[in-house]
């Protein structure tokens, strides 16, 4: 199996997807060429902790590839199977791709890295062609199913605990051995919250916390340094809002999730995939709800977890364990759920007798090779150096420019109703009927001031 990735977070998706793989598969990985391409630190970080057939990704990752060599090599050597991580136009844009110029073609398989739910149609539409489709809770293959049918698109969703929310097994990240727990981890997010004024919100709410909790380091840990691309675009920084007297124990860092959650007192996040990764190794944790609980915010599926809290809680140093309830639909299902890989080699066994079927696709405009070079152009942007690919980029740039005028002059003569994003009102570790803290619990975190008001 190839695997192909392109930003950080499609990266450390694929590769730690890949590892989990059965130990017959032979494996290799390869990098996108496109202007998001993960650069080679965040590769490092994202590739850490892989298994021995992967493992000199993380040491040597390797140099970005055009589009057209790596369908090249598939051509020439077709694999069994290729695993398309990437983001979605370019995931389109390879799938497409291998369909028209790899005769025997290998199985397609794609996916969604970290929290996938609500479903999104445009998580569908990019991968409809893809002859299998990953996600990583009941919830979500319900969810997606649901979405497939209702959008004309046959259900092709297979369940893969997620990488991440594998249950870590003794021993420390990169060597740390001495047991020290100190750190309240920030997850932060390109995009969520968007508004400059909440990311500002948050940055009071966690210098607060460094100054009530001299004994902690409060890091926010973020994806990217200056001039890194990320999955999502990032118009706020974090480390730009950060007052200039911020308290010495607030620092900014990057580096593996993991190693950060070797020294975790608590994680805490509105909605990063991170939040997983702390509940499977047993870190306390908060999702923040001072912005509601919305779609845009990606908190829905925490909503009854146990993890839900306010600012309160986090100045309090008041942090939250996952409901035993909550576990099984979220991400935390037994491993013998897990479909993925019969399924995929159910599939390459397909492929082998000739019975594998093609998919169709969910896009329906039309345009011929002059939509697919746009397409193509859009997906790439500098990384297509194709004539083609100007020339759509010269004749698509007005119409799309034209078409989102007229849509907004359709939405002033015929207005969409407006509703509301939040589903729910803000949540706080207040609102739990109080319980004995565990003796793991009591030892992981010191015990904070009593809550405000």
């Amino acid at each position: 199996m190839v695997g192909l990735v392109d930003t950080d977070s499609f990266a450390k998706w694929g590769a730690h997807l890949l590892a989990t793989a059965p130990a017959h598969w032979r494996l290799e990985l390869l990098v996108v060429a496109t202007p998001r391409s993960a650069s080679p630190t965040q590769l490092t970080a994202a590739f850490r902790g892989l298994d021995a057939r992967l493992q000199h990704l993380a040491a040597r990752p390797p140099e970005p590839v055009p589009v057209d060599a790596i369908v090249r090599q598939l051509r020439d050597d077709p694999p069994d199977a290729v695993l398309v991580a990437c983001i979605g136009p370019v995931a389109e844009l390879v799938i497409d791709q291998v369909h028209r110029r790899v005769r025997r073609r290998p199985v397609l398989l794609t996916g969604l890295p970290g929290i996938s739910f609500p479903a999104k149609w445009k998580g569908v539409f990019f991968r409809a062609r893809a002859d299998l489709f990953v996600l990583h809770s009941h919830r979500e293959v319900r969810a997606y199913r649901d979405l497939a049918r209702a959008g004309g698109t046959d259900p092709h969703f297979a369940l893969a605990t997620l990488p991440f929310a594998r249950s870590a097994v003794g021993g420390a990240v990169d060597g740390r051995t001495d047991g020290v727990r100190d750190a309240v981890v920030f997850a932060a997010q390109p995009s969520v919250p968007a508004d400059e004024l909440d990311r500002r919100r948050i940055v009071g709410w966690l210098v607060e916390t460094a100054l009530r909790h001299p004994e902690w380091r409060v890091v926010v840990k973020v994806r990217a340094a200056s001039g890194e691309h990320q999955t999502h675009r990032e118009q706020y920084p974090y480390p730009v809002l950060l007052p200039a007297d911020a308290p010495p124990n607030l620092v900014v860092a990057s580096g593996p999730m993991a190693q950060h959650l070797d020294r975790a007192v608590a994680l805490v996040t509105v909605s990063s995939t991170a939040v997983l990764e702390a509940v499977a190794r047993g870190v306390p944790a908060l999702t923040l709800t001072d912005f509601g609980v919305s779609r845009t915010l990606i908190n829905e599926v925490f909503v009854d977890s146990g993890l839900e809290g306010d600012a309160t809680d986090l100045v309090a140093g008041r942090f939250g364990t996952v409901r035993p309830e909550w576990r099984h639909d979220n991400h935390f299902h037994p491993p013998t759920d897990d479909d993925w890989v019969d399924r995929a080699e159910s599939l390459m066994r397909a492929r082998d007798d000739g019975t594998l079927v093609d998919r169709p696709a969910a896009r329906r405009s039309r345009g011929g090779a002059l939509r697919r070079a746009w397409e193509r152009k859009n997906a790439l942007g500098s990384d297509d150096r194709s004539v083609l690919g100007v020339v759509a980029l010269g004749l698509g740039t007005p119409v799309r420019a034209a078409k989102r005028v007229l849509r907004r002059l359709r939405g002033l003569v015929q207005p969409t109703p407006v509703s509301t994003a939040v589903v729910g009102p803000p949540r706080s570790q207040r609102d739990r009927v109080p319980a004995e803290p565990s003796r793991s619990q009591r030892d992981r975190v010191p015990a904070g001031p009593p809550p405000r008001g």
